[in-house]
C-alpha cells in the first residue's frame, strides 16, 4: 500500500520533473511486496480464497493473477536472451523521397510501468486484503489470549522477556 501511495505521488509530477528510475523501482517493489504475501509455505500467508472473498467488484482475480505474473517476470531469468533488448531500423522520413535506413535504434526491454488506474487498483486490493487480515488477526488474538491465560503463571514470570527490537548485526556501528 505504501509503495502504491508513493508511486501515485511520483506519477502526479510532470514527466520532466520525475526521475524515471523512481516510479519503476516503486512499482517493482509494490509487485514484489504484494506477491510475497501469497508465497507458498508461509503459515500466515494469504491465499487465492482471501482474494476471492473480498467485497470488491470487477475482474479482481484477473488483476491479482496479472500482478503475480508481472512479479514472476521480474524475478525470473529469461530463456530468450533477445527478449532483453529490441533493435529496430531508423528509416528516412518518406517525404525526403529517398527511402533508406539511416541508423538503428536499440530499446532495452524494461517492464512497462502501469498507469495511475492500475496503481490505484493494486493499492486498493492491498488495502482490502490488509483489512481482511487485520480482522482475522483480531479473532486469533482472542484465541491466543485465552490459551496464554491457561499457562502456568509462575513459569511465565520466570521466562525471559521477548525481544522487541531487532538485534544489531556484528558489523553495524
Amino acid at each position: 500500500m505504501d509503495c502504491s501511495k508513493r508511486l501515485l505521488t511520483e506519477l502526479a509530477k510532470p514527466q520532466e520533473d520525475r526521475d524515471g528510475a523512481v516510479p519503476q523501482a516503486l512499482w517493482w517493489s509494490a509487485l514484489a511486496a504484494y506477491a510475497r504475501c501469497f508465497s507458498e509455505g508461509r503459515r500466515s500467508g494469504l491465499t487465492i480464497d482471501d482474494v476471492k472473498n473480498l467485497p470488491l467488484h470487477g475482474a479482481v482475480m484477473n488483476f491479482h493473477t496479472w500482478v503475480i505474473g508481472e512479479r514472476d517476470k521480474l524475478t525470473s531469468n529469461s530463456a530468450d536472451s533477445f527478449e532483453t533488448a529490441r533493435i529496430g531500423a531508423a528509416l528516412a522520413p518518406p517525404e525526403r523521397g529517398k527511402r533508406r535506413v539511416e541508423g538503428i535504434a536499440i530499446f532495452s526491454a524494461s517492464r512497462v510501468l502501469i498507469d495511475v488506474i492500475g496503481v490505484r487498483q493494486l493499492g486498493g486490493l492491498a488495502s482490502e486484503l490488509a483489512k481482511q487480515t487485520a480482522e482475522k488477526a483480531e479473532k486469533q488474538q482472542d484465541v491466543v489470549l485465552r490459551d496464554a491465560q491457561l499457562l502456568d503463571i509462575k513459569r511465565l514470570y520466570e521466562s525471559p522477556p521477548l525481544e522487541t527490537q531487532r538485534a544489531a548485526a556484528a558489523d553495524e556501528p
